[in-house]
């Protein structure tokens, strides 16, 4: 399975009966890495418009404290501001890890169980085996490219498995979706 769903391992025929995927949330590395780039940004914006204040240098590189704090210095701060806010934004997305979980495939109990991490809560949604009709692949190549797998559930609208964010190589959703197309006993549609 791919980074974005990793198959648990079971012992003996229970891994015929039950299929764990994990999937990543919020809690990325290239996340982090923008989160840390907007804070220095913020930070960096900030400490210039107090430098034009103060009149003193409070950053190593060039000289800040010559800009006139009338208008250059009051919009080095509202720079400042929006990206510390941004960035605060960004950090607690990644504590919370908004959008990790687990899709549980129980053949024996049939029942799938799709957990999610929300912003306050845990959002779960149950339903039974029979219900699934399909396992649907979603692929839109362009500006805004979309490659997802989803559940295909009678009465429901389509419940999507994978992670929001960079898509999926096409070979590893292809592989995927046939992995659980099989393991589910439906079909495979879109492909």
């Amino acid at each position: 399975m791919s980074a974005d769903l990793q198959e648990t391992p079971k012992a003996g025929d229970a891994s015929l009966e039950r299929l764990e995927q994990s999937v990543l949330g919020f809690r990325r590395l290239s996340n982090q890495l923008l989160a840390v780039i907007v804070t220095i940004g913020g930070l960096g914006f900030t400490l210039t418009c107090l430098s034009s204040y103060l009149g003193r240098d409070l950053l190593p590189i060039g000289s800040p404290s010559s800009l006139l704090f009338v208008p250059q210095g009051l919009v080095m701060g509202l720079y400042g501001i929006a990206g510390l806010l941004l960035a605060s934004y960004l950090w607690a997305m990644i504590n919370i890890n908004l959008g990790a979980g687990s899709n549980n495939f129980d053949k024996a109990s049939g029942m799938v169980k799709i957990c999610r991490r929300g912003y306050f809560k845990l959002i779960s949604a149950e339903f039974p085996l029979k219900d699934v009709k399909a396992v649907k692949v979603e692929v839109r190549d362009g500006f805004n490219p979309l490659r997802r797998l989803s559940l295909r559930v009678q009465g429901r609208r389509d419940i999507t498995l994978t992670r929001v964010g960079q898509p999926l190589p096409l070979a590893q959703l292809e592989q995927d979706g046939a992995e659980l197309a099989r393991f589910l006993d439906v079909n495979l549609e879109g492909l």
